[in-house]
């Protein structure tokens, strides 16, 4: 599938890979700040953002979608950095290519199974009759029957967009997403390790990385580093972009 980018810079190729009900634009400052020494490549994956809607919604197909990107860009080795679900498209990748990876970043990822609990909040934008909305506000305002945190909520608002100048829909494609939750949370394994440089950025208040994820993580990528952000949450890219950008960067550098 052919997916939706937005490029900024130049330099040695970074693909970056957003999370599930993320997109793009959701890391256009780390990309813009990014771009100063890299040529800076943010992608939608398929389902989200402005890329095409399929039925098909694995890390398989996710991982395929990915490389035809860097084929057809004609792009040497590059660095990859990816945040919870686009981590670990981004493990996957690293597994299935190694070669076509120089560095490998997961943001607040490991690659073990979670339990999902994310239905509440697909079938709380899925009840929610936007035919009956104007505008946003009031669709935050019905969401947050269903979803307390405004936080969460801002967050997949991002999702919204204008179908017309009098209707609005989601960019993200809900049922699909619902139907292959199993799969996005699912454990990713290889029987080789990969290699290469890879650098697993966790939040000190996330529960994604904790002590029991870290043996398998070592396990699998031998030449793994992981670093904590210290008072960040999943979203800490959003919530710790210095501190973010600098492990990121200090990791790129360092050869």
């Amino acid at each position: 599938m052919e997916l939706n980018y937005q490029q900024f810079g130049k330099g040695k190729p970074l693909i970056i890979l957003h999370g599930l009900f993320g997109m793009s634009d959701n890391w256009i400052t780390i990309a813009k700040k990014l771009s100063e020494n890299y040529s800076v490549y943010v992608l939608d994956q398929r389902n989200h953002g402005r890329s095409g809607h399929h039925q098909v919604f694995n890390y398989e197909a996710m991982v395929e979608d990915l490389m035809e990107f860097i084929e057809n860009h004609q792009l040497p080795p590059v660095y990859l950095l990816g945040h919870s679900m686009g981590g670990k498209t981004a493990m996957q990748f690293a597994f299935d290519y190694p070669d076509r990876l120089s560095k490998l970043i997961v943001a607040d990822m490991s690659p073990d199974a979670y339990n999902h609990k994310h239905y509440k909040l697909i079938e709380a934008m899925l009840e929610v009759d936007l035919e009956r909305f104007g505008s946003r506000s009031e669709i935050q305002e019905a969401l947050s029957k269903k979803i307390p945190d405004i936080r969460i909520r801002q967050f997949l608002l991002k999702n919204l967009y204008w179908k017309d100048r009098s209707s609005l829909g989601w960019k993200a494609n809900l049922s699909v997403i619902n139907e292959n939750l199993p799969e996005v949370f699912k454990a990713i394994d290889n029987p080789v390790p990969f290699e290469r440089p890879s650098l697993f950025l966790k939040g000190s208040e996330s529960e994604y990385i904790t002590e029991k994820h870290i043996p398998r993580i070592r396990k699998l990528f031998s030449d793994a580093r992981i670093k904590s952000i210290d008072g960040a949450s999943h979203w800490l890219h959003a919530e710790k972009p210095k501190e973010f950008l600098e492990s990121v960067i200090h990791f790129l550098n360092n050869e």
